[in-house]
């Protein structure tokens, strides 16, 4: 038994695919099967069920799973610990990002920290909120940025800013002739959205219900287009496809917008989310997270509200 090994039941349980798995773990498919096949052999256990199209973890090969994953930890717990006699501020740092925050606070942090941290270099991905989650409990990511509430076990979080929401319009449309607009303004308008799956496509319908999909008489959905990231609709709004409610960071950062799309505050009460870091309660560099904080809030994000205060 070894580490790699380990490793590859932990990523096949996962992926519960042989081709995903070997892929997560860099090697090929045949390596992988081989290592598995292996290792249950030393076991003297079936650890999982081959189908034709899946892989099903066995009982006890949950239970050996869970083992492996908490040994990992253990393996890295000590790397980390010994990286904690150097600078904390030294090595790779595993950073990701929700979807509808990455592509507008990186550029600036990524500047930020290369001054603060020249050291520090990082590997970046964007990502669902769940999955940054269970990469983060994994120990695949070392920090993630998510929008509050975030509540996992062994999982701290540190408020970063604030952010209202605001509406997006084609410029020439009628609404943009009023400074300030209510949810209740969008109840007749096509409303631009992102897909099942990003979490601020759920706070945006609760915050405005009128932005909410609607179902016509035959039961189908009506009132709704979806589009894969914040872009994606922006461009739509501004081909005049219908209006959007998005985050102030993503509300104009192209100079088309200036022309093509007219930007919109909510009357009150304003609609906002909460921008947080979040880490494991075992992360032992807790001068990144400091370092971290410093970085986004000298990121120029004029349209938010700083904050900071630690929780569990």
């Amino acid at each position: 038994m070894n580490l790699s090994e380990l490793r590859y039941i932990v990523a096949l349980a996962r992926e519960r695919h042989f081709g995903r798995a070997a892929e997560a773990c860099f090697v090929s498919q045949p390596t992988l099967s081989v290592a598995v096949k292996k290792l249950e052999e030393e076991l003297g256990v079936q650890l999982f069920e081959r189908g034709s199209h899946d892989v099903r973890v066995t009982p006890v090969g949950e239970r050996v799973v869970e083992q492996a994953q908490q040994a990992l930890e253990a393996v890295e717990s000590v790397r980390q610990v010994a990286a904690q006699g150097r600078d904390q501020l030294t090595g790779p740092l595993r950073i990701g990002a929700i979807y509808t925050v990455g592509p507008y606070l990186f550029p600036e942090l990524i500047s930020n920290l290369t001054e603060m941290a020249p050291d520090m270099p990082l590997l970046v991905e964007e990502n669902f909120t769940a999955t940054l989650a269970e990469k983060l409990k994994h120990g695949e990511l070392d920090v993630i940025i998510i929008s509050l509430p975030f509540e996992e076990p062994n999982i701290l979080t540190l408020p970063l800013y604030e952010e209202p929401f605001v509406i997006l319009l084609p410029v020439a449309h009628p609404l943009t002739q009023r400074k300030m607009l209510r949810s209740k303004d969008l109840e007749k308008e096509p409303i631009l959205l992102l897909g099942a799956g990003h979490c601020f496509r759920d706070q945006v319908i609760e915050a405005c219900p009128a932005c909410a999909p609607k179902a016509a008489h035959d039961g189908s959905i009506v009132h709704i287009v979806e589009g894969s990231s914040l872009e994606t609709i922006r461009h739509m709004v501004a081909s005049g496809m219908g209006l959007s409610v998005v985050p102030c960071t993503a509300a104009g950062v192209d100079r088309y917008s200036q022309r093509l799309i007219a930007i919109r505050r909510f009357g009150s009460p304003i609609p906002k989310r909460r921008i947080a870091l979040a880490w494991r309660v075992s992360f032992p560099r807790p001068k990144v997270i400091d370092v971290l904080r410093k970085a986004v809030g000298a990121a120029q994000l004029s349209c938010v509200r700083r904050i900071g205060r630690s929780s569990a």
